[in-house]
Formats: structure tokens, sequence, C-alpha cells
């Protein structure tokens, strides 16, 4: 199975009707493993930081499916339903799955997309071999006591957190850290210095350059999972 095929459209049924959305495939010939690859609320499929961390994946020999949520499709800047995302990550991960072969899939968001990625595996729409996540919106900034935690116990599926120690999405962090180990299987990897955007104070680098530097410690823990591997 090629890992390379490009952009595309994915049907999603919504209560109101069915939507299209833009894909896209990329990656090696003879990848060994796949990846959905979701976008944060601010950004579509095209954001740097997504085909940058796509790029690396691809490096590693996994194929990525980037995709727009349909309220980015629409040409709108708030996100819809939390329903409306998790009836998209169904349909992304129904359509991967096809295309996998056999191979293993990991769903993965960067913020709000990875949030909606925990929900649909909560939920049991989407049974991928783990979910990665890149800087997962615990809470708004400065409101901690909002929390957006109850479903995570609720996820079967192993589950990476990969933070920036100075994300204000998770401060303070022992927040993140009961919310972690609440779940089945899950693990943080805390990235030093790092924002929401794992940007870090006094180095301006491009995003495309930040997320690839990421992969790395992503690919050892999908190919530890992979292999049946717990926490380390």
């Amino acid at each position: 199975m090629s890992g390379g095929g490009g952009p595309s459209r994915t049907t999603v049924a919504l209560p109101n009707g069915s939507v299209e959305i833009s894909t896209d495939l990329v990656g090696p010939d003879e990848p060994w493993a796949f990846a959905a690859l979701a976008h944060g609320a601010g950004a579509g499929y095209r954001h740097p930081f997504l085909t940058g961390f796509a790029d690396a994946l691809a490096r590693e020999g996994v194929a990525t499916l980037r995709f727009n949520f349909p309220y980015v499709e629409a040409g709108r800047r708030m996100p819809g339903p939390a329903a409306h995302a998790v009836a998209t990550w169904a349909a992304v991960h129904a359509a991967l799955v096809k295309s996998a072969d056999g191979l293993p899939i990991f769903a993965m968001g960067k913020s709000y997309g990875g949030r909606m990625a925990s929900m649909a595996a909560a939920e049991g729409v989407i049974d991928p071999s783990g979910l990665v996540y890149l800087g997962y919106p615990l809470h708004p900034p400065g409101s901690p006591d909002r929390a957006r935690t109850a479903h995570l116990p609720d996820v079967p599926q192993a589950q990476l957190f990969v933070e920036g120690t100075n994300d204000p999405f998770i401060d303070p962090h022992d927040q993140l850290e009961a919310a972690v180990a609440s779940c089945r299987q899950a693990e943080i990897a805390w990235i030093d210095g790092g924002g929401h955007s794992f940007e870090v104070k006094g180095r301006k680098r491009p995003p495309a350059e930040v997320a690839a530097e990421l992969v790395p410690l992503v690919v050892a823990w999908m190919r530890r999972i992979h292999s049946g591997g717990g926490p380390t």
C-alpha cells in the first residue's frame, strides 16, 4: 500500500446532512503505520505545523492523513458542535481503515483536534492503536476550573500527551498529571520550555521545524505501543 495518496475529499455525515471535507494523504511507498492528523481550533489542515509534522512522520515510515473539520471547510473561524467533530473523526478513521491494509492506525491532533479525537475514542466511534495529543487543551488559559477531562478515563486506547512545560492550557501541571493518572494507559512527554505550539521563548523557529522535532519521540512511542509495550 502506498502512503502517497495526495489531496482528496471525504464525506462526513452530520445531523443536518452530509458535507465534504478536504483531506491529504502523504507518506512513504511502504509505510509501517498510518496516522490521522487533525488541526487545532484556529488553523486548517495546511498549517505549516501539520505539514512539517506529517513530512517528518513520512521520513520515519508513517503515512499521514491530514483533514479539515467541517467548520473550516465552510470558511468559519469558530469550531462547530463537538458532535460534528466526532462525526468527522469517525468518517476519517473509517476512510483510513480502508487504505491501511491492516496496518496500525494512530489518531493524532494539535490542541482542539486532539481533544476531539479523545472524545471520539471515548464514545467508541474510532478504534485506533493509540492517540497522540500535541498540546492537549486541558482548560482555557487561566481557567483550571473548566477542565476538559471527564471523558479521558473512558478512552480504552493508549494515549500520549506531548506537552510544553510553559503551556498556559495545562497550568498547573499537577492537574494534567492527575488527569493522565486517571486514564487506563497514558503518559506525558514533556517539552522543556515549550508553549502551546511548542515554541520556546528566545528561539524563533519555523512551525514546521518545531513540529518535526517532536516526531522522533512520538514515533518511538508508536513503535512501543504497536509492539505491545506499556508506559515507560
